[in-house]
């Protein structure tokens, strides 16, 4: 598996970029953001690498960070998004960004991105809650659950929830669950809760 290319780059694409290591040219798809930041022909360059492999296709994914790199593996796991998608989520918001929009559930910021609907948006929301390694060091996260039930509360409020029943729902989700429970699951539970209303 290839986790990182350090070479020069011999050319540029629509979609990526060939970069030369020692004579070997790997042809590197990368997200708008990455592709917008690379160097001129013949610099150097240095790409963190998802090596995809398929039944008759091996595809690389470069990113400048390996932040972007875990989100761009995180988002494959969901359901519904191929790695085309998953590029173009990574092109319009880096891993930092991404997290913000999953901890807030901003869904009309993630139903922008080409290839996402509301729907994706919601599955993205619920899937990748807690699971972005980064999560704490990129969005400053405060520990316990006093900062986990802050972003709650924004999340289910951007998802339309009336403030009044998001603090009754909260308040009763808050008193039966455990101090080491995720963002993930304590989102789910809401969302049970508020759908029973």
């Amino acid at each position: 598996m290839i986790g990182r290319l350090k070479g020069i780059i011999a050319d540029k694409e629509s979609d990526g970029a060939v970069v030369d290591v020692n004579g070997v040219g790997y042809a590197v798809s990368l997200p708008l953001n990455t592709l917008a930041a690379l160097p001129p022909l013949n610099e150097s360059v240095v790409l963190w690498i998802h090596t995809h492999v398929r039944e008759e296709e091996l595809r690389l994914f470069g990113f400048e960070s390996k932040q972007d790199r875990t989100a761009f593996r995180t988002l494959l796991k969901i359901s519904g998004v191929g790695p085309k998608v998953a590029l173009a989520v990574i092109g319009a918001l880096n891993g930092p960004e991404l997290v913000q929009a999953v901890q807030t559930a901003d869904t009309k910021r993630l139903s922008s991105i080409p290839g996402i609907g509301k729907k994706t948006a919601e599955r993205m929301i619920l899937e990748l809650g807690g699971k972005l390694d980064f999560a704490k060091d990129a969005a400053g996260e405060s520990g316990g659950l006093g900062g986990v039930f802050t972003e709650l509360d924004s999340a289910l409020k951007n998802l339309g929830f009336k403030p009044p029943v998001v603090s009754k729902v909260l308040n009763e989700v808050k008193a039966e669950s455990a101090e080491n429970a995720t963002f993930e699951e304590l989102l789910r539970k809401s969302l049970a809760l508020l759908r029973s209303k």
